[in-house]
């Protein structure tokens, strides 16, 4: 089983690599939808939709990221930039809703267990993060900003596992994933602090943002955490382990990107407000 989840992940990190820095990114942004319309199959399953009613979210949505992509016009990065921004606003503040909703898991479940509440979750959970990475992917020198989220994420996993198994001792939601701790969510934090002042010490351009970065990367690390939680909840609720059986040795699509569904559209929105200079 490890050497499936190994070569799986290898095959995926050289596919998303090729894309990201071999595309133009229009068509970088088509591979990603392409990717976000499977997901958004698995995210139809756990909410127990039919196939009828299935493929009708798949024509609402395939419109709806049509619009983004032709209304937002990503070619210019200052085209679209606020409705872009009130976009992953309106990503973000449904995060704050979910975080809300994870805290409370079981009872929560009374307000977005029906099918029809679960499809809208879907959507405030895939479309902002699609959005995000298209318009980051859109900027100049864009593959590295969408790189920095990739490793923020893949350093606070790390960090977390670690310290988690060293000093794990305060369950972080134990109703939704009791394996995660405190203590866990504190190293990935620390080890993604320790990452991005590695690179901001080699980047003189940015120095001078080293807190505004500092505040970009904890916002994104807290939210790669609920994002996690959030599909651990509706999969608990559902009765699955798994989002899908696509990939071998790591379950489906959203297994494997739901913290990147909350890391996306947090870290882009801060960035935008905070660091990002409009040409």
């Amino acid at each position: 089983m490890l050497k499936q989840r190994i070569v799986t992940a290898i095959i995926l990190a050289v596919l998303f690599l090729g894309a990201l820095f071999g595309l133009p990114f229009q068509w970088f942004s088509l591979v990603v939808a392409g990717v976000i319309f499977v997901a958004l199959w698995e995210w139809a399953n756990l909410s127990n939709a039919g196939r009828a009613v299935s493929l009708l979210y798949y024509g609402v949505v395939a419109v709806l990221m049509a619009a983004m992509f032709l209304g937002l016009g990503f070619d210019a990065p200052a085209v679209g930039l606020e409705a872009a921004k009130m976009i992953l606003l309106s990503g973000c503040l449904w995060w704050a809703i979910a975080l809300l909703w994870v805290q409370g898991y079981p009872s929560s479940a009374v307000l977005w267990g029906s099918t029809a509440v679960r499809l809208l979750m879907g959507l405030f959970v895939l479309l902002p993060a699609w959005l995000a990475l298209s318009w980051l992917a859109a900027q100049d020198g864009g593959h590295w900003l969408v790189m920095v989220v990739i490793v923020t994420v893949v350093c606070a996993d790390i960090g977390a596992y670690f310290s988690g198994r060293a000093f794990g001792r305060h369950k972080l939601a134990p109703e939704v994933s009791p394996g995660k701790t405190w203590e866990g969510f504190g190293g990935g934090v620390v080890a993604v602090l320790i990452v991005i002042s590695i690179v901001i010490a080699f980047s003189p351009s940015q120095r001078h943002l080293w807190l505004e970065w500092v505040i970009v990367e904890v916002a994104a690390v807290l939210a790669a955490v609920l994002g996690d939680l959030l599909e651990s909840m509706v999969k608990r609720h559902r009765g699955v382990k798994d989002s899908g059986k696509i990939l071998p040795g790591h379950g489906g699509i959203l297994d494997r990107i739901d913290s990147l569904t909350a890391a996306l559209p947090v870290f882009t929105l801060f960035y935008i407000l905070l660091i990002h200079s409009p040409s």
